[in-house]
């Protein structure tokens, strides 16, 4: 029997149940994962509380990284033995073992353990469609970075580096920064003491940056918006502190003519050869050092409320992954 974590309610971190469930073998066009690790995710939290609608009882989870058990009739391109790993729909990652179909794996190079590749994969596709697609980075150009320590800000840091960008990074502790500068960002600025805004433009020479990497939101959606320079794009691509207002036109106007963007992960994988090339290019940063995968936390999957507990509270930084 599988171990798996369900929610048969929405609601806050004690709603989690782990139950037992007979997985089965896959039907046609599908495969049998048996998990190696689980990834845990600030959207995760999102679907337990209900502000991402799922139908109830629903599993959780959307990432992790395994081996392929058995593979049902159909199924071309994945073999019984191969490792994968996944990240999106259909929830239900918190798991041992799982049903799924195979058009959502991608296949793990030996190099890459099943825990970073738990750690990374939403995170390190985030980092990588954030700076290969978004927008046309140039080397030289500075950017601002919100939650610098966390997951995708780690990364982002380090791949930052290697295309020549400057790194501000926006932290809430002394040790966050500290963890941040160590993976490459440039400029520290506390945005509980201090006012964001006003930083990047002294960093800046009063001129704002051209990208703001914004997965906060609610809090930090106005300061994101004073950083811009003139025609400068907020890309919004979290909410860990609730949902940004709603856009007033007219205020993009007053900033300079700005842009904002509320892309998803899903977007910029749906195509195969996109999502090919971007875990390729992540892939190949991981394997060969030049991007290192901070797993600072690690649980057991009966422990799954605890790990919400510490997501949602700020505790944690770098990557968290259940150990299986």
């Amino acid at each position: 029997m599988a171990h798996v974590i369900r929610f048969h309610e929405t609601g806050g971190p004690e709603v989690l149940r782990r139950e037992e469930a007979d997985v089965g073998d896959p039907g046609p066009g599908e495969v049998r994962i048996r998990h190696g690790a689980v990834g845990l995710n600030f959207a995760d939290t999102y679907f337990r509380t209900g502000l991402y609608p799922a139908p109830l009882p629903a599993g959780l989870g959307v990432e992790a990284a395994g081996v392929i058990e058995a593979v049902g009739d159909g199924v071309s391109g994945f073999a019984e033995g191969d490792r994968v790993t996944y990240t999106g729909s259909p929830l239900g990652a918190y798991s041992t073992e799982r049903i799924m179909p195979p058009h959502s794996l991608i296949k793990l190079p030996d190099g890459i353990s099943f825990e970073t590749a738990a750690a990374m994969t939403m995170r390190g596709l985030t980092s990588s469609y954030l700076l290969r697609r978004i927008h046309p980075l140039e080397r030289g150009d500075t950017v601002l970075l919100h939650a610098a320590a966390g997951g995708v800000g780690l990364i982002v840091c380090q791949w930052a580096k290697l295309l020549g960008l400057t790194v501000i990074g926006t932290v809430s502790t002394e040790d966050k920064a500290e963890l941040a500068r160590a993976h490459g960002c440039d400029h520290i600025v506390y945005y509980r003491r201090e006012n964001v805004a006003e930083r990047v433009r002294e960093l800046t020479g009063g001129a704002g940056v051209p990208v703001v990497f914004d997965s906060v939101g609610a809090t930090t959606y106005a300061g994101s918006l004073a950083s811009l320079r003139r025609r400068g794009l907020l890309v919004c691509f979290g909410t860990s502190s609730g949902p940004v207002p709603p856009i007033d036109a007219p205020q993009l106007a007053i900033h300079g003519s700005v842009f904002v963007t509320r892309p998803a992960l899903a977007d910029y994988i749906a195509d195969p050869a996109e999502r090919a090339e971007l875990a390729g290019e992540l892939f190949g940063h991981v394997a060969s050092g030049r991007i290192k995968i901070e797993i600072n936390q690690r649980y057991a999957l009966k422990d799954a409320a605890r790990a919400h507990r510490d997501l949602e509270s700020g505790r944690t930084t770098g990557s968290s992954v259940f150990v299986l």
